[in-house]
């Protein structure tokens, strides 16, 4: 068998209402298949997919009575676990440096509070969250993935304060070059 990609990530909401119009109004994914699923002990769930490109999708499941399952949980992941924001996120390709900083100004001008471009020498991101709390990026590769990079190297070093990007998430990585638009340089290695 070949490896052919994801063919879905599966993730929760408390309110898929909201989770689509900004997947679908702020991102523009496509909505691709929406079902109700009746739980024959009570309650129903919605599930929702989106094309998030190449026929790869990511879906949400929103719990609506259902028996034993919380009212209120935290769908964000990270803080559920009590771990920095970054640690569990999903990154879509942005496919070019010019169409970062583009993605970069059009969730801007949305509303969507985003970081700067970081360079992480072999790509380039920008992070942002979703209204469930899901830590997301958009990022591109800006280069060739170091040869023989299968082992662990020391490569930057960010305060412990950048794993966290929950309060200002354009304060939270090291200060943006002059200009604030272009890329963030990352140096050293990941301190704790």
């Amino acid at each position: 068998m070949t490896h052919r990609g994801i063919s879905h990530i599966g993730l929760s909401t408390l309110d898929l209402d909201k989770t689509r119009e900004f997947y679908e109004g702020v991102l523009g994914f496509k909505p691709v298949v929406a079902d109700t699923i009746k739980i024959e002990e009570g309650g129903y769930l919605r599930h929702l997919f989106f094309d998030v490109g190449r026929d790869q999708l990511i879906a949400f499941l929103e719990p609506n009575g259902v028996p034993d399952v919380p009212v209120k949980y935290d769908a964000g992941i990270n803080r559920g676990l009590g771990v920095p924001a970054g640690f569990y996120h999903f990154a879509f390709e942005a496919g070019s440096p010019a169409a970062l900083a583009e993605k970069r100004d059009e969730l801007r001008a949305k509303g969507v509070e985003t970081t700067d471009i970081v360079d992480h020498q072999w790509a380039q991101s920008i992070y942002f969250k979703d209204p469930n709390g899901l830590s997301l990026e958009y990022c591109c590769m800006v280069g060739d993935r170091p040869e023989g990079d299968v082992m662990m190297q020391e490569r930057f070093t960010i305060p412990r304060s950048a794993l966290e990007l929950d309060d200002a998430l354009s304060t939270k990585l090291p200060a943006a070059r002059p200009g604030g638009d272009g890329p963030r340089k990352l140096r050293g290695s990941l301190a704790s």
